[in-house]
């Protein structure tokens, strides 16, 4: 991607901004996936409530839903922070899901570490990095790079 876009930040700004992003977003996934229990549970009245009239949306789904939402941010983050090395994205999210998951396994006795979860983390990285490309793809039709 070409610096010389229309609106694009000079890199060493883009690069320095999803950083802090990703610091920030870092420390509220940290609070989600090690509070002592379940977050889910604290929204599991009203979750139930909301899917009581839709058959098809049970609170598993929903859980599943929420945990690939939670990691989108990550592939976006990681794909802007490793824009020549995007291929180590769903790696880093797989590795970073199965040390989340060992550690609520391990020393969270509320909280269960499931396989599920570790899809639809992995999942939600590589949608944050599938909608990096897409952009990155636009911004190349849109702005094809002047030689």
């Amino acid at each position: 991607m070409s610096d010389d876009m229309a609106g694009a930040a000079p890199a060493h700004l883009r690069v320095r901004r999803a950083l802090l992003w990703l610091i920030f977003y870092a420390v509220i996934v940290a609070v989600i996936v090690f509070w002592p229990q379940p977050f889910f549970s604290l929204l599991d009245p009203w979750i139930r409530t909301a899917t009581a009239g839709f058959p098809g949306l049970t609170l598993v789904r929903v859980e599943f839903a929420a945990n690939v939402g939670m990691f989108v941010p990550l592939g976006i983050f990681l794909a802007v922070l490793l824009p020549r090395r995007r291929y180590l994205v769903a790696p880093i999210g797989f590795l970073t899901t199965v040390m989340i998951e060992s550690v609520q396994g391990i020393f969270l006795s509320h909280r269960s570490a499931t396989a599920a979860d570790v899809i639809a983390n992995t999942a939600g990285a590589c949608v944050g990095l599938l909608i990096v490309e897409i952009i990155d793809a636009v911004r190349r039709r849109a702005y094809p790079p002047t030689r």
